[in-house]
């Protein structure tokens, strides 16, 4: 048994412990936590920094691995404390923490560097109640041969992303979240994405629903956007022109010796929303503009920080 492999699975032994953190007999809302519950959770949140630190920036793959686990345990210590639903984790750069506006759930998610090829990506869904109630999401698009544009996933089988941005909307079927992602995915070619969330008549989560639709072809329900990694591409929620914008791609000869790959050409696609559907809208730009309204796709607010939350370097 390999040294990577017991690694992974000693951080999959955890999955129990946050299965556990599901279980619950009333729903109950959460409130605000006492003084001495935000004391501890203050403790416990620079816990986690440090350990998210070291996820992020450790230089050792077995210490970054490790790190991953602890930080899992401590997570799952964390969110049990009574109403921690509404502690913000302000300090906790390295993980993206997203919370639609109708306050329902947050979701957590983070990057896992593995090596030049591959990340893995780790998350929970925690609901908004007094008592932990928990999803634990799985990623196991390392397993799946081509991107699932036409699936419905459980959280055990997640196609893992970091996401930086969520957006609720309502369909005849009920409520849904719009998710953006980003997945390094590999060393020469980049992911973005749009998924769906969703919670069945169990209340359990799915993600995937086919909403996004194109002329002549079935809905999809989720889109993936593929590019070089030398390239930059943006996708995002829009709020001058209430849609979905992201980079239109061509086809682009690679300079790796990999055939073809994907970078922008200046122009815009996007969706929009129209009757619980997102319908694509080809070109949205009839001129290519230099400086397109894009909100940049951060894991917090302050300026000059990468997807990561790293400062970022001044290229002059």
């Amino acid at each position: 048994m390999s040294f990577k492999f017991k690694l992974f699975a000693s951080i999959f032994l955890f999955l129990p412990l946050m299965l556990a953190a599901q279980k619950k007999p009333k729903t109950v809302p959460a409130s605000q936590p006492t003084a001495e519950a935000i004391l501890d959770l203050q403790g416990l949140e620079d816990t986690l920094g440090v350990l998210g630190y070291a996820i992020v920036n450790d230089s050792v793959e077995a210490e970054r691995f490790a790190a991953c686990r602890v930080f899992i345990t401590t997570l799952v210590r964390t969110l049990k404390i009574e109403n921690s639903f509404n502690y913000p984790f302000e300090q906790l750069r390295s993980v993206s923490i997203l919370t639609p506006p109708d306050s329902s759930f947050r979701i957590f998610t983070w990057q896992l560097f593995v090596n030049d090829s591959s990340y893995r990506y780790y998350g929970t869904i925690q609901m908004n109640e007094r008592k932990l109630k928990m999803y634990p999401l799985i990623d196991r698009s390392f397993e799946m041969p081509r991107f699932p544009s036409n699936e419905v996933l459980p959280p055990e089988r997640w196609y893992g992303a970091l996401y930086f941005n969520l957006r609720q909307f309502d369909t005849k079927q009920g409520r849904k979240y719009l998710l953006f992602g980003y997945d390094a995915f590999e060393f020469f070619e980049k992911r973005k994405l749009l998924d769906v969330l969703s919670f069945n008549k169990e209340g359990k989560p799915e993600f995937g629903a086919a909403v996004f639709e194109k002329p002549d072809a079935p809905p999809e329900h989720r889109v993936c956007v593929q590019y070089s990694s030398d390239a930059k591409v943006k996708m995002n929620w829009d709020e001058q022109y209430q849609m979905i914008l992201y980079d239109h791609l061509i086809s682009f000869p690679s300079p790796y010796g990999r055939d073809m790959t994907q970078v922008p050409d200046g122009s815009y696609d996007g969706y929009k929303f129209e009757k619980g559907h997102w319908k694509y809208v080809d070109k949205v730009f009839d001129d290519k503009q230099k400086d397109v309204p894009f909100p940049e796709p951060v894991l917090d607010s302050r300026k000059g920080n990468d997807i990561l939350g790293k400062k970022k370097k001044n290229r002059g």
